[in-house]
């Protein structure tokens, strides 16, 4: 088991996917909480109220500005890592080298919450040190309490799964170009603009915070969804993270049981 996990993460770290998507998790999480930080702790925010955003509010806000971007970036390494295998034929020389499907996927499965968890802690170190350095500048404090801590953990975790849902997407789409296209047109588009519409309605408010976008703001420590101009009620950040590990462990037990039954000639 131990030889296929360290292939798994061989596979993905002799390719030049491993730094490019570092590079974009690392503008993201740079870029995004100094928009944040500067946004929020601005003359014109302070005006309309905003100033009332309790510290540690304020800091998991800045601290997690680019999660947006960095989960869709760990959901394209998801969708990579199986598509390309089935792209470019090596799956079958993987399962000829480990004839056990069921292990190639607990790998896989395995890796991928590595790899997210790294990627976490890079975007978690960079918007940190850039969030940090303004919100200090501004007179916030950047540690108010132990709830920040959490938060952060949190991160590693959030992106971890979403690689898993990527994973589940990659194989249940066997085409890898229109699987990468739909997951991320699915994240990036369609859910949102699904959530503002259902948020109109008194019924769908209920329903959003399902959704794995809305679960994951929760499990960062937003306190309410918003959308249709009404305060939408979210999970506690443990619920909420329930709500991901459910959507990634029945995407990664799909294309697992998918995987096994599947020919790959």
């Amino acid at each position: 088991m131990v030889l296929a996990i360290r292939s798994e993460f061989r596979k993905f770290f002799t390719t030049r996917m491993w730094w490019g998507m570092g590079l974009a998790v690392i503008v993201a999480s740079l870029a995004f909480p100094a928009l944040y930080a500067f946004i929020f702790t601005s003359d014109g925010m302070a005006e309309i109220g905003a100033s009332a955003i309790p510290d540690s509010e304020l800091a998991k806000t800045v601290y997690t500005g680019g999660i947006q971007l960095a989960y869709l970036l760990t959901l394209a390494i998801g969708v990579l890592t199986i598509g390309a295998e089935y792209r470019h034929k090596t799956i079958t020389g993987t399962f000829l080298a480990t004839p056990k499907r069921a292990r190639v996927m607990l790998a896989k499965v395995v890796s991928l919450l590595g790899i997210g968890g790294l990627y976490g802690i890079v975007s978690v170190v960079a918007a940190f040190s850039i969030g940090a350095i303004i919100l200090n500048a501004k007179g916030h404090a950047i540690w108010p309490d132990s709830s920040v801590g959490r938060t952060l953990a949190l991160y590693l975790l959030v992106l971890g799964l979403w690689a898993l849902i990527g994973l589940g997407i990659g194989i249940l789409i066997p085409n890898q170009i229109a699987a990468l296209f739909i997951a991320i047109g699915v994240a990036w588009i369609v859910e949102p603009l699904l959530s503002v519409l259902l948020a109109t309605q008194e019924w769908g408010k209920g329903i959003v915070r399902f959704f794995p976008s809305s679960a994951t703001n929760a499990v960062l420590g937003s306190a309410a969804q918003s959308g249709g101009g009404e305060a939408i009620p979210a999970f506690p950040w443990w619920g909420a993270a329930l709500v991901l590990v459910a959507y990634a462990a029945i995407m990664a037990a799909a294309g697992t049981f998918l995987t096994l039954r599947r020919d790959v000639t």
